[in-house]
């Protein structure tokens, strides 16, 4: 009977697969929306409409503005985390493990959390530098992570080799050990790049001007105006470069070892006499980045009272939350388990053009998403226009990257002979996949759900365009009390955001040093 039965199974295989692929296949052009709708308005507006909007003194001061931050504040990041990343991983500083920890938990306060508690601390801070001091606070983990991480896997050898050739510490660092963490900067410092020009709430408090708070502007005053769209286009544009830029610049250098070399870890760097004085940079920089925000929403706590803790007010707030946060997370996931599914069980040249569509408009603002959506509801889907459908299926376009990154990985990691064999015992392959396969990766299922559920928590900008009317979340009461200068209103809103973020916090850095081999 056995040979009998094989057939059967590899003769339905390809049918059941090609529905995945279907799947697949329909979430990867439902993501292409935001940027189909820039390239439609572009179309739709015509030439002469687009040189009157975008080719005006107002756009050419944005792009200046943009430019400058970006030019700013990405290399002010890369040097911060990378000292703090060799400081904590590579030397002998007291007290390392702490300050690892320490350096990466300021994720768990919004970028918008950090300029409401800087503007309160120094009212007088804005402009072009008060934004980058506060962007290089508040974004800087982010390549702090990947940086440490590909520290802790450099092989000590080649800096030993180095040392053998009589080169000092400072030219080994410049020459052996920065190199080798070229892709660790260059993919962090994309995805700050990104952030800068997304972020809204954080520009906005420090009274600096962006293509997205310029955007928001125009579309709260004019209602979707050409102004709004045009301004959009040139802030896609902006995240094009920006990608472009990554990927020309990343080099191809081999990052790997041939042989199996040495599994040992490096001697740590003896700071000598420097050691206490180098111990200023992380003490300084968790002063900043964490110190001065708890510090800030514990006096505004303080000075409030017990009134401030309105459980009419707050328990909607969080409710609405938890429960956009739980389905958006579970949504996101589901949806991204297709194209996951293939990349690691039928990789080719059609799935890395699906999969990579679906990265490319992850990396779009907020903003722009939310303003095609507003187009499209309104011209052709009017019934779920302002209702949670359109604001569920914003964050399931925004985040399906970071659910599908870790979706991957956990799938990489479940043998595939064990679907093979579930398959032969009669199991369809929809079966094993949900039965065997998403079981054993359980861990990567769970990453991603808890990274779009974090992301959901502190989303302001679509959430603040496209949620219905009396839909209050953490972050939008939040910014409801600080622009109107309720600061003490606020600050309970602020501080369930970053309790509930410092779990997921604690989450991604113990995964990073698990990916690490540590």
């Amino acid at each position: 009977m056995a040979p009998a039965i094989a057939p059967v199974a590899r003769a339905r295989q390809p049918w059941r697969m090609s529905w995945v692929a279907i799947a697949a296949l329909l979430v990867s052009l439902a993501a292409l929306l935001p940027l189909g709708f820039v390239v439609w308005v572009g179309v739709q507006s015509g030439w002469e409409t687009i040189a009157a909007l975008v080719f005006r003194p107002r756009v050419g001061e944005l792009l200046i503005n943009t430019a400058l931050l970006v030019a700013v504040t990405v290399p002010l990041c890369i040097a911060l985390a990378t000292a703090l990343a060799w400081l904590t991983e590579r030397s002998d500083l007291p007290g390392a493990r702490h300050w690892a920890w320490l350096a990466a938990a300021p994720l768990a306060v919004p970028a918008f959390v950090h300029s409401y508690a800087w503007i309160t601390v120094a009212p007088g801070l804005q402009g072009l530098w008060g934004a980058v001091m506060v962007s290089v606070l508040a974004y800087f983990p982010f390549l702090y992570l990947p940086i440490a991480a590909s520290m802790r896997r450099l092989d000590p050898g080649m800096e030993d080799t180095a040392a053998s050739l009589g080169l000092g510490p400072w030219s080994i660092f410049f020459r052996v050990v920065l190199p080798q963490l070229r892709l660790s900067i260059w993919g962090g410092a994309l995805l700050v790049g990104l952030h800068l020009l997304a972020e809204y709430g954080l520009y906005v408090m420090i009274r600096f001007d962006t293509f997205t708070t310029a955007i928001v502007d125009q579309f709260q005053s004019t209602y979707n105006g050409p102004a709004a769209n045009m301004l959009a286009g040139v802030l896609v544009l902006c995240c094009f470069v920006l990608l472009g830029l990554e990927a020309g610049t990343r080099g191809k250098e081999r990052y790997a070892r041939v042989g199996t070399g040495s599994a040992r870890m490096p001697r740590p760097a003896r700071l000598g006499v420097y050691r206490f004085a180098c111990l200023l940079l992380p003490v300084l920089t968790v002063a900043l980045s964490l110190g001065v925000p708890l510090i800030t929403l514990l006096r505004w706590l303080v000075l409030g009272g017990t009134s401030v803790w309105s459980l009419p007010d707050l328990m909607p707030a969080l409710s609405q939350t938890l429960g956009l946060a739980a389905v958006g997370a579970l949504l996101t996931t589901l949806v991204a388990i297709p194209m996951a599914w293939l990349s690691i069980r039928a990789p080719g040249r059609l799935q890395r053009v699906i999969e990579g569509s679906n990265y490319l408009v992850g990396s779009l603002p907020g903003i722009v998403v939310a303003l095609a959506l507003v187009t499209i509801t309104v011209r052709v889907a009017l019934p779920i226009y302002q209702t949670v459908v359109t604001v569920l299926l914003a964050y399931v376009l925004m985040f399906l990257p970071r659910a599908l990154v870790n979706l991957r990985a956990g799938i990489a990691q479940a043998p595939v002979e064990l679907e093979q064999a579930a398959r032969s015992l009669g199991r369809t392959p929809t079966q094993a996949l949900w039965q065997i396969t998403l079981r054993l990766a359980a861990p990567g299922v769970a990453s991603g759900v808890a990274m779009v559920f974090l992301a959901i928590t502190n989303e302001l900008t679509a959430t603040l365009l496209l949620a219905p009317s009396g839909t209050q979340t953490l972050a939008t009461a939040f910014w409801a009390h600080s622009s109107e200068i309720d600061y003490t209103g606020a600050a309970p809103y602020a501080l369930l955001m970053v309790l509930l973020s410092m779990p997921l916090t604690w989450l991604l850095y113990l995964q990073s040093k698990r990916s690490a081999g540590r």
